[in-house]
């Protein structure tokens, strides 16, 4: 049986066409930039789409010109994670086959709050939060586009890419008067309508109850799409499975208000063996700013990723995963770090510690503890370690060391006295890697 997280990641590999010939990997996953982006369902893109009743018209209309298709993202954080993926590559989905797309910042909403997938309302942001939030999520999303133009798109001579527009819902909201926005839109959302969405029933049956805020989340949703609708001629929205409610608000008023005939597309939820839902909410999120997670932990995060192949041991499909949603996130740059830092860690090659920069390092191993060490003649080895606090006292010291669980650079050091060498014990970026025991790491930055 194909386990939650191999479906998702067949589903993820779906996003990884062939790209330049210095990046290319051992296999290509989709070569055929059709117009019509339904065709992607047979690679498991999509979960639904409605509605049904339209499916040949939108095929038309999808091969006979570019759409307009949005999605959209709240800033509730100050970063996207690995569970935002998907959308962002059903967008690069779009674009590649010549579609007009837009990425939408909820500065406006991320202030109201989406009940969908959960059991207790959001915590309030300030407006100032919401605000930073927005010019990060904004550079996330500029980085992967355009990671995603310089190394997976082959074609531009071809046919160039379409630019994606990136907005920002509280441009609008912020001038919008209430009288006006429930005189003029409220009037067309149906409260039985409303109420029947899953985010709604379930938070009504629980103890949190749902607030009239949240409840009025799913009209802003479908205000945003109308207002792309008169402005873009925006006709497609795609959101994860969890937004159907939402979606299917929207397609509700621009059916009511404009007589127009919208798509609404859901892609599938990523979720862990378990089957709960990557988010920030749950466990440790993977962020895809790398101040938040490393392009090494982000790397790491898809190798780990359990499989039910023959053998997964090998991991190859994972690390090739790996590889590929690295170098769209980070670029070439965070791939090349993030496969240095293996090396180091895994592969059994200290030299390439010596090829790491400072910031490298403190990247890594932002969780170990640092110190800044001045180098005095006659240092040993049991003196550093004593000044960075790597044990307790000199006899704890002296007795792990002689033990050979003490390691300087990945190399094992088992004479607690033995003097500080720069060339030997010193990386060129003046920093010095010390481990006690298996996962203890401590930074030493050595001042002149």
């Amino acid at each position: 049986m194909i386990s939650r997280i191999a479906a998702a990641r067949r589903t993820l590999l779906v996003a990884f066409p062939s790209h330049h010939t210095r990046h290319r990997l051992s296999f290509q996953i989709w070569r055929n930039a059709s117009r019509n982006i339904l065709k992607l369902e047979e690679r498991g893109l999509w979960a639904d789409y409605f509605p049904d009743s339209n499916i040949n018209k939108l095929i038309e209309e999808l091969t006979r010109k570019p759409q307009t298709i949005y999605s959209g993202f709240d800033p509730t954080a100050d970063s996207l994670h690995v569970g935002n993926l998907l959308i962002v590559m059903a967008l690069l989905h779009c674009q590649r086959a010549g579609h007009n797309v837009i990425a939408l910042i909820g500065g406006a909403t991320a202030q109201i709050g989406d009940p969908s997938g959960r059991m207790t309302e959001r915590p309030q942001l300030s407006v100032s939060e919401v605000k930073a939030n927005s010019q990060k999520i904004l550079e996330n999303l500029n980085r992967i586009f355009s990671n995603h133009k310089e190394y997976f798109w082959d074609e531009p001579k071809k046919s160039p890419l379409p630019p994606i527009r990136t907005e920002n819902n509280i441009t609008w909201y912020k001038t919008l008067n209430v009288v006006d926005f429930l005189r003029d839109t409220g009037r067309y959302i149906r409260i039985g309508d409303m109420l029947s969405r899953t985010s709604v029933a379930s938070r009504m049956d629980s103890s949190e109850g749902l607030s009239f805020t949240e409840f009025s989340y799913q009209i802003l949703q479908a205000h945003d799409w109308l207002h792309l609708y008169d402005k873009h001629n925006c006709t497609i929205q795609i959101g994860g499975s969890d937004q159907m409610g939402n979606l299917h608000t929207g397609y509700q008023l621009i059916n009511k208000v404009r007589d127009v005939t919208v798509t609404g597309l859901t892609t599938p939820i990523i979720t862990d063996e378990s089957g709960d839902k990557f988010g920030k909410s749950r466990g440790k999120p993977i962020w895809l700013d790398r101040s938040k997670t490393s392009p090494f932990d982000f790397y790491q995060f898809f190798v780990r990723m359990k499989d039910s192949e023959r053998k997964p041991e090998d991991r190859h499909a994972q690390v090739k995963l790996a590889e590929k949603v690295t170098l769209l996130v980070h670029g070439k740059t965070g791939l090349e770090s993030a496969k240095r830092t293996t090396s180091v860690l895994y592969g059994n090659q200290p030299e390439v510690l010596a090829e790491m920069t400072k910031d490298d390092i403190e990247e890594v191993f932002r969780s170990a503890s640092s110190s800044k060490l001045l180098l005095e003649p006659g240092t040993s080895i049991l003196d550093m370690a004593l000044k960075a606090g790597c044990f307790l006292d000199e006899r704890d010291g002296r007795r792990i060391i002689e033990a050979g669980g003490f390691y300087v650079n990945l190399s094992r050091v088992t004479k607690p006295d033995l003097i500080i060498i720069p060339e030997a014990h010193i990386l060129p970026n003046g920093l010095s890697l010390v481990r006690v025991g298996k996962k203890n790491y401590h930074v030493i930055q050595w001042m002149k």
